[in-house]
């Protein structure tokens, strides 16, 4: 099944029908949406910036152990109620010149931030004076990515 027939499917189904018609599910999961992107946007800020020298009396282990739950939790919230939002209207988002982008930078986001686990996790505890260089650099493009990621996905809804 090709994307934009599955994406038919999809907002035929009674998932999409149930997103559409309901007077509830919808704004529900648009707030619950709102919340994932909070959560996601503002522990990863936080924590990309401490990671590019801000808050340096901050110990990076302990800001990195506070905030990285708070920034997978609202991954998660996002991916679920993103899934829920894109079976609503899944024909014309899927052609949305904007939609595309936004996933590219929510899946290299994702990437960069396993990356970054699998790398640099075991060495946080000696960047309290200046970590890697390539490690700002994964934390410049997290700070670039998941900014660029909300603001497409705010956009679409003007596209």
């Amino acid at each position: 099944m090709n994307p934009a027939d599955w994406a038919i499917w999809l907002e035929a189904s009674p998932l999409g029908g149930w997103m559409r018609t309901s007077a509830f599910a919808y704004p529900a999961v648009n707030l619950l949406h709102v919340l994932g992107l909070v959560l996601l946007l503002g522990a990863m800020l936080l924590l990309d910036l401490r990671l590019l020298g801000v808050g340096r009396r901050l110990p990076m282990p302990e800001v990195s152990a506070l905030l990285t739950p708070l920034a997978a939790a609202g991954l998660l919230i996002l991916l679920g109620t993103g899934a829920l939002l894109f079976a609503a209207d899944a024909a014309p988002l899927l052609r949305n010149p904007l939609f595309i982008p936004k996933m590219a930078c929510i899946a290299l986001g994702v990437v960069n931030a396993i990356a970054f686990r699998f790398l640099w996790a075991g060495r946080l505890a000696r960047w309290d004076s200046t970590p890697p260089l390539r490690a700002r650099l994964q934390a410049g493009a997290s700070l670039l990515l998941w900014v660029a990621a909300a603001c497409l996905g705010r956009l679409l809804a003007y596209m």
